[in-house]
């Protein structure tokens, strides 16, 4: 495990329905968390990558001015978008700047205001996400495609109307205890249960999703600060370092993917690289935090990423084995089913809480037994693009 760029700084703003500052401000805040935590100044930066939709951004080239705000020119800055995977797509970026030796500092921040538009139209750009000549004219919208593999996996291997149930009730579990998310409430089956007129999650969106099997829309930032090991050295006192780094692709079409059943392929994909680059396996991780835009989206993660064989999956919710005091527990910050989704600042969220808990400083979230490393799984679109990053102190 080659310990070479590390990440010495992370910081987040809280994830809100509607954010009532500009998108500097909210960048700023994730920003400002970031440089206190590292400990270093504006200075020391060499560079700075911002990662975001540009479909939900009114401001046209946001790095720019972004970078303008935070201080952080002249040093070069970069635009990344790879839609919901952008800020790890970022990371990695980020990360082989290092490596080339181009720059020892680079600040990868990640951020989206969704609430710049209204619901329909984030809607209609989420099914442009999809093929715009064969496929989102049609009217395909994102729970439409994750509805299709709950489907495939319902015929297939068993999954039930309360495997997907019980994904959101750990989400709401851990949601809870996580300052930053937009739900912070406990979810019973109750709030499940049709019969039931007070039952707030479980109206029908795409069959067999229903609202509680679906993340919300949200306005956020996350900053991720990486050095190379000299500067790493010099600055953190706990570095956490990138042992692995996988990402893969697919084809757009959903017509053009082969079996429904066996989940996202970018899942497997991305994952293999990274445990080859990291040599480990997935037995050897301790936390971690996956893509969790639907409840399905995170029963296929659990099998993309060796977790579980493929179509027993479903295991890992049944028998609480993703709980915090589980075998390998994941998204123990809530996931995006309760911290919200906004798109660009995803993933770095997601390391975020990954850091935290290697370093032992995730407070009420923190995993037990003092876990040595971490994992993130975090994918664009309906599995487009797929990112999975190891992490090690």
């Amino acid at each position: 495990m080659a310990k070479e760029v590390a990440i010495i700084g992370v910081g987040q703003s809280s994830f809100v329905r509607g954010y009532e500052g500009s998108i500097r401000e909210l960048a700023f805040e994730a920003f400002r968390e970031a440089m206190q935590d590292a400990g270093i100044a504006n200075k020391d930066v060499d560079a700075s990558i911002f990662c975001s939709a540009p479909e939900y951004d009114k401001q046209r080239s946001p790095a720019g001015v972004l970078a303008e705000y935070l201080g952080l020119i002249p040093q070069p800055t970069f635009y990344i978008e790879t839609v919901c995977s952008s800020s790890s797509s970022g990371v990695k970026v980020g990360y082989s700047m290092i490596k080339a030796g181009l720059h020892d500092v680079v600040v990868v921040l990640g951020f989206q205001k969704m609430s710049e538009i209204t619901s329909a139209e984030s809607q209609e750009r989420m099914g442009r996400g999809a093929d715009i000549q064969w496929e989102a004219p049609f009217g395909t919208m994102m729970p439409a495609y994750y509805a299709l593999y709950a489907q495939a996996y319902m015929a297939k291997n068993g999954l039930t109307h309360d495997d997907l149930m019980n994904v959101r009730v750990k989400s709401g579990t851990y949601g809870q205890t996580n300052d930053r998310a937009v739900f912070r409430k406990g979810v019973k089956p109750a709030d499940f249960d049709p019969k039931n007129p007070d039952a707030r999650m479980a109206a029908a969106v795409a069959w067999p999703l229903r609202v509680g099997d679906a993340c919300a829309n949200a306005d956020g930032s996350s900053c991720i600060i990486l050095a190379n090991a000299e500067k790493a050295k010099a600055f953190s006192k706990k570095p956490v370092w990138i042992l692995g780094i996988g990402a893969a692709s697919e084809a757009v079409n959903m017509a053009a993917r082969p079996d429904f059943a066996k989940g996202l392929s970018v899942g497997y994909g991305a994952a293999k690289q990274a445990y080859n680059m990291a040599g480990i396996t997935a037995k050897d991780v301790k936390v971690a935090e996956v893509h969790d835009c639907f409840t399905i989206a995170e029963i296929m993660a659990y099998e993309g990423l060796g977790f579980a064989p493929m179509g027993d999956g479903k295991q890992l919710i049944r028998e609480k084995t993703t709980y915090k005091e589980g075998r390998i527990p994941v998204n123990v910050d809530g996931g995006l089913l309760s911290k919200g989704h906004p798109i660009g600042a995803t993933g770095g969220s997601q390391m975020r809480t990954i850091v935290l808990q290697l370093r032992g400083e995730a407070g009420p979230m923190q995993v037990p037994g003092d876990p040595d490393i971490g994992l993130v799984h975090n994918v664009g679109g309906v599995g487009l693009y797929g990112n999975v990053t190891i992490f090690g102190r």
